[in-house]
């Protein structure tokens, strides 16, 4: 189960980086085109945190009960650790480049 969602994880990230750098795969065609934009992209993303915080929070409960895996329950933990250290860093960058912009002489 923690091998799926690691690299489920993994995807993801590697198909934001795609997105991102406009590298994404011919046959699917770019964001753009398939009518995705900056906003969809972060809604998706904070979607995509906001479940994997779930994830671990329900992997943590059946844990007390005694109903999970301690080494599931760890990796998805972890799991939401990175997620949102990958948001925090999102945010930040977002700022720093809205702060930029402010600062651009008219």
């Amino acid at each position: 189960m923690a091998v799926t969602s690691i690299t489920n994880a993994i995807a993801a990230y590697n198909a934001t980086l795609k997105a991102a750098t406009g590298e994404a795969d011919p046959q699917q065609g770019t964001g753009a085109a398939n009518g995705q934009d900056f906003a969809t992209l972060l809604r998706d993303g904070a979607k995509a945190a906001i479940d994997t915080g779930k994830k671990s929070e329900l992997l943590s409960e059946q844990a007390l009960a005694g109903k999970a895996d301690v080494r599931d329950v760890v990796a998805a933990v972890n799991n939401a650790a990175l997620t949102l250290q990958t948001v925090v860093a999102v945010r930040d960058k977002v700022i720093s480049a809205y702060n930029s912009i402010l600062q651009m002489p008219i």
